[in-house]
């Protein structure tokens, strides 16, 4: 009998689309481990305007993220744009409804990496994918990077670093992903697959 296959959840926030095809390639890289699925989930967009609501289901896209698919998931990839060199409120209004995945201790020893999209080439890709280690690390998560035996993090002029995935998509989102990035945010999934099958023993 075949065991199923380990969830890892892709969980992002995307405004504009960029950063959500960063979630699809993380995806790819994720799915290229034997054994290994990636279940593709987002969040609601958050408003200043308190009678603003989003509808129950996103208009297209991954489906939205519960508490569930932290507790069921075997690893996680964490995506948001960058918002003056931090998360999006739509992500950290997210993680700040866990409380109870971290009592519980739902997430400790689950491997994590984290990726971003930013409007300008330094605009904060480093310190956003550092806001987002945070608070993995109060959950007892692996958090991974993007090592240097990946030659397109010395070579890269579209963003990658060693923290995370990145992409500099333009002031308009107009810039497609480059093939350092495309390279490098593959690798970064398959490498999240790699350590939770490892740590799994399957």
């Amino acid at each position: 009998m075949n065991s199923p296959d380990l969830p890892i959840l892709v969980l992002y926030y995307s405004r504009h689309g960029s950063t959500r095809k960063l979630a699809e390639l993380i995806a790819q890289g994720i799915e290229s481990v034997r054994g290994c699925e990636a279940r593709l989930r987002t969040v609601p967009a958050v408003s200043t305007v308190t009678e603003a609501t989003e509808s129950d289901i996103p208009a297209d896209g991954a489906p939205y993220a519960d508490q569930r698919d932290l507790e069921e998931c075997a690893g996680l990839a964490l995506g948001s744009p960058t918002r003056f060199g931090n998360m999006a409120a739509a992500m950290k209004y997210f993680l700040d409804g866990t409380s109870t995945q971290w009592l519980s201790g739902a997430l400790t020893g689950k491997p994590a990496c984290v990726f971003t999209s930013t409007g300008s080439l330094h605009g904060g890709q480093e310190s956003t994918l550092l806001s987002m280690m945070i608070p993995l690390l109060h959950h007892g998560m692996l958090v991974m990077g993007v090592p240097y035996t990946h030659p397109q993090l010395m070579t890269t002029s579209s963003g990658g670093t060693p923290y995370g995935a990145s992409h500099w998509s333009g002031a308009d989102g107009a810039n497609d992903i480059s093939d350092d990035t495309r390279i490098l945010t593959i690798a970064l999934g398959k490498r999240l697959a790699e350590t939770t099958v490892r740590l799994r023993g399957v």
